[in-house]
Parts: C-alpha cells; structure tokens; sequence
C-alpha cells in the first residue's frame, strides 16, 4: 500500500519545487531546473509510482505566465482525471512577502491583500521556501492563477 500524501508545487522561477508531505509535514524536497513543462510529467510519474496523492497545492502567482499556466494546466488536468483536489496560494507565501520579478526593473509587491507592480533600481533576487508544514487553512479552493501583468513602465 502507498503512502497518502499531499504535493505541493512552486513553479514560478528556477529551480522548481516540489514538496511532498504526509500528515502535513514535509518528507521530500525535489528540484528541478529543468522547464516545468519538460519535468512535470517526469517528476510526477515518479511520484505517482511511490506515493498516492490525496491533495495538491500550488503556487499561483504573481510570476511568470508561462510557467503559472503550465503548473496550472498541468494541475488542474491531474486534479481532473485523478478525482484529486486542487488548493492554490499566491506566491508571496513562500517568500516572506518579498518582491517578485515582473518584467524589466517591474517586481510584483503585496501590500496588504492587494498585488501591484513597483519599480526598482535593483531588482531582488526570488527565493522561494517550501514551508516544513502544510496548513490546509492557508490555502484556497480557488486554484485559478493570478495573471497580474501590470502596466509596463
């Protein structure tokens, strides 16, 4: 018998992460820096071969909008065809609220619950964390992805 696990994902920047948990703490960490849309389904059937998922959560932007549809697309089908629910919780969650690049000298900031774009002279570098425990309570049914492409300055 396999052992029922939650996976979560961060696919907004390189490398890609991916926690798996079981009774909400996390067991394995993996890495990529490979394309999401090359890794995923690698990755995946790995998973799918040692473990059996119970949920899955994801990242859902602000970031890049290839990668959030990639994640999203990828997720919600498997969510689809497996009977397995989707959570998503935005970006900021997993960084300690710091900027995240948008395009140019453009970041992503979260102030309060809002997410707008501001322009820096030095664009922060993203790092993002898989926390060591998985909260249900921190995450939303609403799995859609946050397209936040603001005006380009």
């Amino acid at each position: 018998m396999l052992k029922r696990v939650d996976i979560l994902l961060i696919t907004l920047t390189s490398p890609i992460l991916i926690g798996v948990y079981e009774d909400h703490k996390l067991i394995e960490t993996i890495e990529s820096r490979e394309k999401s849309s090359d890794i995923l389904p690698l990755i995946f059937k790995d998973i799918m071969e040692k473990y059996e998922i119970r949920n899955l959560f994801y990242a859902n932007g602000p970031g890049s909008f290839m990668a959030i549809k990639v994640a999203y697309i990828f997720l919600k089908s498997l969510s689809v065809i497996k009977g397995i629910p989707l959570y998503a919780r935005d970006a900021f969650y997993f960084n300690e609220n710091q900027p995240i690049k948008a395009i140019g000298k453009l970041c992503f900031v979260k102030i309060a619950s809002k997410i707008e774009t501001q322009k820096f002279q030095t664009v922060p570098e993203v790092k993002f964390k898989l926390p060591d425990e998985l909260d249900y309570k921190e995450f939303s049914t609403n799995a859609t992805p946050l397209y936040k492409i603001g005006a380009v300055g």
